[in-house]
């Protein structure tokens, strides 16, 4: 049977964790209410490169600086390693099966993060807490965390609840940094995400191709920002934008995110409504 991690669990892992989780000079906020709903969004997950001109969101990985002058989120792969960053990670943080290490089926060189036990869901959030932290030391404004849906690919290894619980833990670290918290996909459990974790905004990827952009807007309003792919377009990017179901904050980007002087680069925003 699933495991069920009791809230007052989920409650105690954010408790316990609320000490190390606040920059110095950044007293927790409300920090959703400067989340601009009307953004030009560029999304610069490849590299970092100048925002086109009328730019007013960027999101950069981590390790990159904030765009200046501009509401920047840091993304953060929370649930999983990057590739080649396994070892990166403490022992105990990520998920075995008879010993051997679980990757992601579609990602092969991402490994899964193990959030199914209390020891391990404590070292993980100690682990991303530190991100956290460095993403409000850089200027970022708000943080998204990746892959909040591993559970789904574990054959029960890993439980909604299991990553709940952490992902509750990392909404309270980023609050208590300053920052505004992201959910990142995982249309199908919007809602049970939101009420268990308290995320701010969500990042949607391809949900005006899949038709999933009311799974987000329903639970997050206009605080929902959508990346759209430019190989995988069911219909033309003006028509995505005309339609009332696809956010005002959406973009069109090619696959690898590419920076500008690539020849794959693509990068296009819907005009304001």
């Amino acid at each position: 049977m699933p495991r069920v991690v009791p809230l007052v669990a989920i409650a105690g892992l954010v408790l316990a964790l609320a000490a190390c989780s606040t920059v110095a000079d950044a007293p927790p906020r409300d920090a959703s209410a400067s989340f601009p709903t009307d953004a030009r969004v560029d999304y610069q997950l490849g590299a970092a490169y100048p925002p086109a001109e009328g730019v007013t969101l960027v999101v950069r990985d981590r390790t990159a600086e904030p765009a200046d002058g501009l509401y920047s989120i840091c993304y953060v792969n929370a649930f999983q390693t990057q590739p080649g960053e396994s070892d990166d990670w403490p022992d105990g943080t990520l998920l075995e099966r008879d010993g051997e290490p679980v990757f992601d089926p579609d990602w092969p060189d991402e490994r899964l993060v193990d959030t199914s036990t209390d020891e391990a869901r404590r070292r993980v959030v100690e682990h991303v807490a530190a991100w956290i932290r460095g993403c409000a030391a850089s200027g970022f404004q708000a943080v998204e965390f990746d892959n909040l849906d591993t559970f789904t690919r574990t054959d029960g290894a890993l439980t909604f609840d299991d990553n709940a619980a952490v992902a509750a833990a990392l909404v309270a670290a980023a609050h208590g940094a300053g920052l505004a918290a992201g959910q990142k996909n995982a249309a199908e459990f919007a809602d049970r995400l939101r009420d268990a974790a308290g995320f701010d905004f969500a990042v949607a990827e391809e949900c005006a191709a899949y038709g999933e952009c009311s799974a987000y807007s329903d639970v997050y309003g206009a605080h929902v920002i959508d990346i759209e792919y430019t190989d995988q377009l069911p219909r033309s990017f003006a028509q995505m934008c005309a339609d009332d179901a696809t956010p005002t904050a959406t973009v069109l980007r090619d696959r690898r995110l590419s920076t500008p002087d690539a020849a794959e680069y693509a990068f296009a925003t819907c005009p304001p409504r």
